[in-house]
């Protein structure tokens, strides 16, 4: 297909020092000026020597793993999967993370609500979709609104255990959110956990991966640029970093452009 018949929708947030974040990133910006300088060192030369004085500019950043958009492994969750090492980013196989997406609206649901199997399969009825295998599957709550506001860390709907383990039954393996975690915010469950200690409370949705191999895309946004439910394709490659929990990612709705 060509590409001037295609429409490209970006569907991460900003690395940014302004985010609110619980672990933000830490961006310096170095200046042309200042790449003057440095290059100057390296190469035995003097800052005006380059023209007008500038050289490159570089930005160092500071963040882990799970700053920003990016992809969870199954090693996040636990040291095992499906008895078995749970793989790192940099293992997973790549045609996992493009395939046919499936966008389910949960924006008519408050903020916390924890969505259950059979809202799943509620949504799904009502855009009249049947899931397969491979589908990257994502849960919109317009939680990405609230990323330079500082409740942004509890303000998203999260999804149950249970429904995780029906969305891989269906050959999900790779399954994201517009929130900043996949379970419902993490000061309910701490609260729930208090009022009546008991397994199966904390992080129960994550933990999940123990059993089940699969990934989740955390912090998405824009999901509300996308116009259909189905019907278009998602590309989330996340960067491959050897032994690591999780990869940042820059997913991309690609849609026809008379979609």
């Amino acid at each position: 297909m060509s590409r001037d018949k295609l429409r490209f929708i970006d569907l991460s947030v900003p690395l940014d020092n302004d985010s609110k974040e619980p672990y933000p990133p830490s961006i310096t910006y170095e200046t042309h000026e200042e790449g003057a300088v440095a290059g100057a060192k390296i190469f035995g030369l003097e800052p005006n020597d380059f023209p007008d004085g500038k050289a490159w500019a570089v930005e160092t950043i500071n963040l882990t793993t799970h700053t920003g958009t990016h992809v969870d492994a199954p090693y996040h969750y636990a040291e095992t999967s499906e008895g078995k090492p749970a793989r790192t980013i940099d293992e997973l196989p790549l045609d996992w993370f493009f395939g046919d997406g499936v966008l389910l609206d949960f924006t008519d649901k408050p903020i916390g609500y924890e969505i259950k199997t059979e809202d799943l399969k509620q949504k799904l009825s009502e855009i009249n979709y049947t899931l397969k295998s491979y589908d990257i599957v994502m849960i919109r709550s317009d939680a990405d609104k609230y990323y330079y506001k500082e409740n942004y860390f509890n303000s998203h709907v999260g999804v149950s255990a249970e429904a995780t383990h029906w969305l891989i039954e269906q050959g999900i393996k790779v399954m994201g959110t517009d929130g900043w975690g996949w379970d419902i915010p993490f000061h309910i469950q701490a609260k729930d956990y208090s009022d009546n200690p008991r397994d199966g409370v904390l992080w129960s949705a994550h933990f999940v991966g123990k059993d089940k191999e699969y990934c989740q895309i955390e912090k998405l946004a824009n999901l509300d640029q996308i116009p259909k439910p189905y019907g278009f394709k998602v590309s989330v490659f996340p960067v491959k970093i050897k032994g690591a929990s999780a990869g940042w990612a820059r997913p991309v709705a690609i849609l026809n452009s008379d979609m």
